[in-house]
């Protein structure tokens, strides 16, 4: 049984200028040769590692019997760490001093984290057996919804979608790191919970670590201040996935960027994956480290482009479908999409605050509603279209003469262009209809009032011109 030295032995607190300073130790024999050691091991490993590693270490308890001398770290992640890569140096040590000690046990203080290890599952897991993470240290909170299921493809997002997947997947990928780049709000976010979310089910052994940049920042800084700068670069370097977003916060700060360079470096020589995700190409970030820079650049750039028309219509109905009893008609749909055009995050809120009205107040869903719920919203993304840029473009698309918005021809061949170009002010501008008839050669209100009307109406009846109204719509939007 394990004698308790503490109790039998004399306890001395150590002077400030030792090794261990503050620490208290078991007996005095121990004692000496423990302090020994760590001259030996401060001058052999230097005076930051022996700091970090080497001069928390407490004597706690040995077992004169089978030889087993008991050391107690701060926390978990200490004492794996310095089992790891310190035991036999540290035995051999005690060896040489008090031969008696044949053998080490590493355990954390009472009262300290404790470390979830982590059991491979399956034989893909198999690979990232025998890894420890700490508790909570870099907690992993992915939003369930965001899942390549969930996410909507479509022309501008297809390469970053594919390239995500392809990270995520069981094969080594062909990029690392993998670097998102798209302005606010067009799914950058959703891809790399995506990848975390298929990750996690490919390999439930891996550790995966993902955080916004800004929160790297405060975690280094905070790790530097506590005098544990090694634990935690220790920790980000044991990922098997590490996910840094809104990387362009990072630049200008020296000291994170060599850590972050640093960390990249140790993942991509080990086969691991990394993924970033920022506003701006590399080549753009402001204050950016060249070997940094250099290394964001070496796998794969995605761009993800503005979400068109097409796929802003496509997000909403996917939306709507998950909600069989809320009924949106397909104008509804159609005036969302088209305007609110900004980013996506915009678009799914401005739905969300639409049907949460509605729900809430019993009034049905209509576009009118739409423009009195959502003023703030389509104030803030509409691109100022002018009516003279809708005439110019309508008529183009119909080979006119610029003129022939303001004529009086009545022929179809030009009446049906002015009625387009008229619905058009009507649902891209602000203009009222007394406006908008002033434009088309001092028409009343109510011949632009009937041209919207009958423009709605074809688009329900006539493909042809439905398919007419979506490419104008898409080139002044564009």
């Amino acid at each position: 049984m394990f004698v308790n030295e503490k109790v039998q032995g004399r306890v001395d607190r150590l002077s400030e200028d030792s090794p261990v300073s503050g620490e208290i130790v078991i007996s005095t024999d121990l004692e000496t040769v423990w302090l020994k050691i760590c001259a030996g091991l401060r001058r052999d490993l230097g005076a930051q590692i022996f700091g970090q590693w080497i001069k928390p270490i407490k004597l706690s308890a040995f077992d004169s019997d089978t030889g087993l001398l008991q050391l107690e770290l701060p926390s978990e992640f200490a004492a794996t760490w310095v089992r790891d890569r310190y035991a036999e140096r540290l035995l051999l040590a005690w060896k040489a001093h008090h031969p008696a000690v044949s053998n080490l046990a590493f355990q954390a203080q009472s009262g300290a984290a404790k470390i979830i290890q982590i059991t491979p599952g399956n034989s893909a897991a198999s690979r990232f057996a025998n890894q420890s993470v700490p508790e909570n240290k870099f907690r992993l909170d992915l939003d369930p919804r965001m899942t390549f299921d969930q996410f909507i493809a479509g022309h501008s997002n297809v390469l970053a979608l594919n390239a995500a997947q392809r990270t995520a997947a069981a094969d080594k990928p062909l990029f690392s790191p993998l670097y998102l780049q798209s302005s606010t709000g067009q799914g950058k976010t959703h891809l790399m919970h995506a990848i975390g979310h298929a990750f996690r089910e490919e390999f439930p052994a891996a550790t995966i670590i993902y955080m916004s940049a800004e929160r790297f920042m405060i975690e280094f800084v905070s790790a530097m201040r506590r005098n544990e700068g090694m634990e935690f670069k220790a920790s980000l370097r044991e990922a098997d996935l590490l996910m840094i977003d809104d990387i362009q916060f990072i630049v200008g700060k020296n000291s994170t960027q060599e850590e972050f360079l640093h960390t990249v470096d140790s993942l991509i020589s080990r086969g691991k994956r990394v993924v970033v995700a920022a506003d701006r190409p590399p080549q753009a970030l402001d204050g950016v480290d060249q070997r940094l820079l250099s290394r964001l650049s070496m796998g794969l750039v995605a761009d993800i482009q503005s979400a068109g028309l097409e796929l802003r219509r496509d997000i909403l109905k996917h939306r709507l479908a998950t909600m069989p009893h809320q009924h949106v008609s397909e104008e509804v749909v159609d005036f969302l999409a088209r305007t609110i055009s900004r980013n996506l995050r915009e678009l799914e809120g401005g739905l969300n605050k639409l049907l949460a009205y509605a729900q809430l107040t019993g009034r049905e869903i209509s576009r009118d509603l739409a423009e009195e719920q959502l003023s703030d919203i389509l104030s803030a993304c509409r691109r100022r279209i002018t009516i003279d840029e809708i005439q110019r473009t309508v008529c183009e698309y119909y080979r006119l003469d610029r003129n022939e918005m303001s004529s009086k021809r009545r022929a179809r061949a030009v009446a049906r262009p002015r009625q387009v170009a008229m619905y058009l002010a009507k649902v891209m501008t602000p203009r009222s209809y007394p406006e908008i008839g002033r434009k088309f050669g001092g028409r009343d209100h109510s011949t632009v009032i009937h041209a919207v009307k009958l423009v709605e109406h074809l688009r329900g009846e006539d493909s042809e011109m439905d398919n007419d109204v979506r490419m104008l719509l898409r080139q002044l939007e564009s």
